[in-house]
């Protein structure tokens, strides 16, 4: 962004009016010099009223979908939180085979599922707490209770500190309630389900001696089926949280915040970062935005970060909003001076991508493997001769989350302690990130192929099938050279 750019935004109609105002009373003061003090302190009054909102991550305020403040979002996620332990809770513990279920944590050391079900505004444990989940059947359903320090919202507290040391009290209630199958936070495969520290395991155990020991079991699947699982207000909200993302992307990938010669990549990264931040939400992680030229181009100069006509751009920006995380990856061209859209052989390549993720999407269903759902799209868009590379992945309260992943780089070389994971199935009422890579030839780039990352957001049920939440990009998003 040119720093005269930065100061028309700036120059906002409070810093005009400011600037007309001091013109007006400085040619008062001269013939009246009494109504110029009195003119000037009703301007100054007047323009002190008016809400410092001229940022330039602002400028586009009025057109910007409405973002909740975070009381707001903390009450509509704690709706969701009570309707999921009182609908999605119970069968996903029978689902699993779990009679009790434990999460414990430390402050600063939480388990990654404790923080889906304690009520805003907590974002830590206070002292070491201890959440319990007893299924008495269908009939009493399930019992919702904690051991900590200072309780927890929403839960009843089974411990007094005065009377008997914290894991003594809880092995007592476990003894007394007598569930077979205990279920604790410890996974090989999904590290947020891996929550339970070797310290507190030790103490737990030691605290329920050999016997009770012996029943605790891993509760991976359980902690899988309820990071994954939306119900049908978070589906719905899932909508608003990806529109907000698609207005976010278009504002950066336009002349609002990129003139090209001038701004760098860079600039934009951390327009994102703060623009991001000043509407109440969060990255969860750090964006890019990549520049792809044809290697020609490149050969000039490799580390060149300034934006440039011809220029296409590759974004892959996270929000977390409403406690929900989208994963986006889009495209922009840069317009050479007299280009009206981006050339053929470039559009041809977001074509190609986008039948890769109809491709892959069509292979979504209940039960199959994330292995056996990436084998099949792979092989149909081999048979249409595209070049393709899925790594497609869950998403919800992480952006990497747990659940069916359909990827067919090999496991080996991404984790090889979670190779297993591959063979998840597919559960409906959960949310991915199509995220795949496919590259095209194009005459415009010397018969170079065109690399398109392409990832959005989609939602499966058993009767929508698998289906993008809030559209998907067909055309690139263009950006013009010359005066503004």
């Amino acid at each position: 962004m040119r720093r005269g750019d930065t100061y028309r935004r700036y120059m906002s109609p409070i810093v005009v009016l400011a600037l007309a105002a001091a013109s007006a009373v400085v040619f008062a003061a001269r013939r009246f010099p009494m109504r110029a003090a009195v003119l000037g302190l009703v301007i100054a009054a007047g323009l002190l009223s008016r809400p410092l909102a001229c940022r330039p991550e602002a400028a586009s305020e009025s057109q910007f979908p409405e973002v909740l403040s975070h009381r707001e979002q903390a009450v509509r996620i704690n709706a969701w939180m009570e309707t999921r332990l009182a609908t999605l809770l119970p069968g996903l513990m029978r689902r699993a085979g779990i009679d009790m279920w434990l999460v414990i944590n430390r402050e600063y050391a939480e388990d990654p599922v404790y923080l889906t079900m304690v009520p805003r505004p907590a974002m830590n444990s206070m002292g070491t707490v201890a959440l319990i989940f007893h299924d008495k059947g269908s009939e009493a359903g399930v019992e919702r209770l904690c051991s900590g320090p200072r309780g927890v919202a929403g839960y009843r507290n089974i411990w007094r500190p005065r009377d008997k040391a914290q894991f003594d009290n809880l092995a007592d209630f476990i003894r007394a309630a007598d569930p077979k199958r205990i279920g604790v936070n410890v996974s090989d495969k999904w590290p947020l389900a891996d929550g339970l520290t070797a310290s507190l395991k030790r103490r737990l155990e030691a605290a329920l001696g050999p016997e009770l020991s012996r029943r605790l079991v891993s509760a991976e699947d359980l902690c899988v089926g309820w990071l994954e699982t939306r119900t049908a207000g978070e589906m719905e909200a899932y909508r608003d949280v990806c529109a907000i993302a698609h207005s976010l992307i278009a504002e950066f990938f336009s002349n609002r915040v990129i003139t090209p010669e001038v701004t760098t990549t860079d600039d934009v990264v951390w327009w994102v970062r703060q623009r991001v931040a000043s509407l109440g939400m969060e990255c969860w992680f750090q964006p890019t935005i990549d520049i792809r030229r044809p290697k020609r181009e490149m050969e000039k100069d490799p580390d060149d970060k300034v934006i440039r006509p011809g220029d296409l751009l590759h974004c892959d920006v996270g929000i977390t909003y409403l406690g929900l995380c989208t994963d986006m990856q889009w495209q922009a061209y840069v317009l050479r001076p007299g280009e009206t859209d981006a050339p053929a052989g470039l559009q041809k390549a977001l074509d190609n991508a986008n039948r890769v993720a109809d491709l892959l999407m069509a292979e979504f269903r209940t039960g199959r493997t994330g292995a056996e759902i990436v084998g099949a799209a792979m092989a149909r868009g081999k048979a249409e001769g595209l070049n393709l590379m899925i790594y497609s992945h869950p998403v919800g309260f992480h952006g990497h989350a747990a659940g069916c992943t359909p990827d067919a780089r090999d496991p080996a070389t991404i984790d090889e302690v979670n190779v297993s994971k591959w063979s998840y199935p597919l559960y409906p009422d959960t949310a991915y990130a199509i995220e795949f890579n496919c590259r095209t030839p194009a005459a415009e780039w010397d018969g170079e192929d065109v690399y398109i990352g392409f990832e959005e957001n989609a939602i499966f049920t058993e009767a929508g099938g698998c289906r993008f939440i809030d559209g998907r990009q067909t055309r690139f998003l263009l950006i013009r050279s010359g005066p503004r």
